[in-house]
């Protein structure tokens, strides 16, 4: 269920990043922070870091960004993106399977970035899952890809605010924001229409309506007003990831019978243990169907095999 802690952590960490304006001439500052500005802008922070972190980051990111295949004219290519936003361990773990999950399911395999906050773990080598690095990760893939034919598939999981979006956090070394403005402005600002969006954290329905359009997929774990389950630090999956990721879009099923699957699931389960609904959304646009028919006609026919222990189990 929603770890009790995720809402206390989130403030603690955006307050330890805000701490290091309040130093010196920079405390003027402080009094004019915005936290919801802060988030529409994409705001984060790091400190304690060493200059050999950084560099060993940005070999991680550019060995991920040139491994990508070119985009294959004609052919209506996937690109994915799978990130974890904050450092608790459950959300390396979904993040990391659900790059292997979609990659899989839309033939994207080569064309696929997973970042995670804590990118440093020997567990996953990947590159660390920050605003910054998701820029740069997505700049580069609307760089190899033909924005007009090809799609991008995006998973993010984290902690999340109803007034700030995502949570980025990673230890004390890290912490900031991505709202929907940032989000949407990001996505439009390197050409992105055909796009699937999915992303597992509490009241992620807050960015449906600045990120809709006619060739956008969103869903999200939850309504703007209601939290999500599952993300205790020991879990392996959130509530969402398992049912989307881990069961539905595992099996060769149409688009709309997997959600419909996962939100059955997150239903039974938020019912079997007495939860407030946490009430996912979803929402295809118009033309979306045109792309997401092409690439689920690719889709393998059989199911991979779930992985980690269910989410109702270990919360």
């Amino acid at each position: 269920m929603a770890h009790k802690n995720a809402k206390m952590r989130f403030v603690q960490a955006g307050a330890m990043a805000l701490s290091l304006l309040v130093t010196g001439s920079a405390y003027s500052q402080q009094q004019n922070f915005n936290t919801l500005e802060a988030a529409k802008n994409g705001w984060s922070a790091e400190q304690n870091r060493s200059a050999s972190w950084y560099l060993a980051q940005h070999k991680k990111l550019s060995t991920a960004i040139n491994a990508l295949q070119p985009q294959r004219p004609g052919v209506v290519d996937a690109y994915v993106v799978s990130i974890g936003l904050d450092s608790d361990a459950v959300f390396a773990r979904e993040s990391a399977e659900a790059a292997k999950i979609l990659s899989r399911r839309y033939g994207a395999v080569g064309r696929t970035v997973h970042l995670t906050a804590g990118g440093d773990d020997k567990a996953t080598g990947a590159p660390q899952g920050s605003p910054a690095n998701l820029a740069t990760a997505l700049a580069a893939i609307a760089n190899k890809m033909d924005t007009k034919e090809d799609v991008l598939v995006l998973f993010a999981t984290s902690h999340g605010d109803p007034v700030s979006g995502l949570a980025y956090r990673d230890g004390e070394n890290a912490a900031g924001m991505i709202a929907p403005q940032r989000l949407t402005n990001l996505l439009d600002g390197v050409g992105f229409k055909r796009r699937m969006v999915l992303l597992s954290a509490c009241y992620s329905g807050i960015f449906i309506p600045l990120l809709t359009n006619d060739q956008t997929i969103i869903v999200t774990a939850a309504s703007s007003q209601r939290p999500s389950f599952g993300c205790a630090p020991g879990n392996d999956w959130t509530f969402f990831g398992d049912a989307l990721m881990n069961n539905a879009l595992r099996k060769p099923q149409k688009f709309d019978a997997a959600v419909a699957e996962a939100f059955g699931l997150i239903t039974q389960w938020e019912g079997t243990l007495e939860l407030k609904p946490s009430r996912p959304q979803v929402f295809v646009g118009e033309n979306a169907r045109i792309w997401l028919e092409l690439l689920e006609n690719k889709m393998p026919m059989t199911a991979s095999a779930k992985v980690g222990r269910p989410a109702i189990s270990t919360d």
